[in-house]
């Protein structure tokens, strides 16, 4: 038994190797929240790496054969995607030495059998609150307040997973960092409260060419912006496209020497998968396209590729 009613619903797995409980906290829990269930540790361990990026709450079972639940939230705490997911155990012992053990392993809870249905239900909305709460913090501190976009600290932390990710999948990884021609121009001409304006609108452009999962929209600071595209072969053609539709745009720019309304230049680097400089150095390169994009005229994209 599985329920999934609405895939917006937080998400919860449900580990204890005996069926009958396994239905019976699905069964309770099922209308709030999507649920999953494993019916050992192994099973439990895929599907937390799977489910890792939606799964907020564990309620997993101490004592199962072959791998026991503290064993479980072991490993779960060894990787960064599942080492922040919540644990509520699920045991049948009263021993306190082994309550404390699992606290201090990391669960957040302790629900004690033969279950009591208002009890779990109450604990499991407080961690999952909790968890919630966590994740807006974290999405508060990833983001630019302006533009809505990745802040600079979030891009540099994802840049180095996707580097990392695209090494292990011998995939290459895209990059591209953007200027908006003649801003201080714009700025002064227009006022500042416009310019935020055109930095929104460019920003939401820039949004809707990360369009996969793990691409990243980002701004790098003042009117410069960054794009990462994992696995992408092809970024050349996602930023001239961005290029092409700022441009389009027709947010008028009289104070422009390159063109009549706002315009961008921008430069793009393809990180070969077998490239292992750092992404220091990578950064540094796209740097150098973009510079090559103003001084050949503005309003293009240079690029190039390292370890092609």
């Amino acid at each position: 038994m599985q329920a999934e009613p609405d895939n917006d619903q937080p998400t919860i797995l449900i580990v204890d190797d005996e069926r009958v409980n396994r239905s019976m906290l699905a069964e309770l829990l099922g209308q709030q929240y999507r649920v999953l269930l494993a019916k050992d540790g192994p099973s439990a361990l895929t599907i937390a790496a799977r489910e890792s990026h939606r799964l907020l709450l564990v309620l997993l079972d101490v004592s199962m054969p072959g791998m026991n639940g503290y064993e479980v939230l072991t490993q779960l705490r060894k990787h960064e995607a599942t080492a922040g997911i919540a644990i509520i155990f699920i045991t049948g012992q009263s021993d306190a030495a082994a309550e404390e053990y699992g606290l201090r392993l990391g669960a957040a809870d302790y629900v004690s059998k033969p279950i009591r249905p208002a009890v779990v239900s109450v604990r499991v909305r407080n961690q999952i609150d909790l968890a919630l709460q966590r994740q807006a913090l974290q999405r508060l501190a990833q983001v630019d307040g302006l533009t809505n976009l990745a802040n600079r600290r979030h891009f540099d932390d994802m840049l180095r997973r996707s580097h990392r990710v695209c090494l292990r999948r011998n995939d290459p990884l895209g990059l591209a960092l953007i200027d908006i021609d003649h801003f201080k121009l714009y700025n002064d001409h227009y006022g500042h409260v416009q310019g935020d304006e055109a930095l929104k609108q460019v920003a939401g452009t820039l949004a809707r060419h990360a369009r996969r999962p793990y691409d990243l929209a980002a701004r790098f600071g003042g009117e410069e912006f960054a794009l990462i595209l994992p696995g992408h072969a092809d970024a050349l053609e996602v930023v001239e496209r961005f290029r092409r539709e700022v441009q389009k745009m027709s947010i008028v720019h009289a104070a422009s020497t390159t063109a009549p309304e706002l315009t961008v230049s921008c430069g793009v680097l393809t990180i070969h998968c077998g490239q292992t400089d750092g992404m220091e150095d990578c950064l540094r390169r796209a740097d150098e396209l973009l510079y090559e994009a103003k001084t050949k005229g503005r309003n293009r994209v240079c690029a190039a590729g390292v370890g092609l």
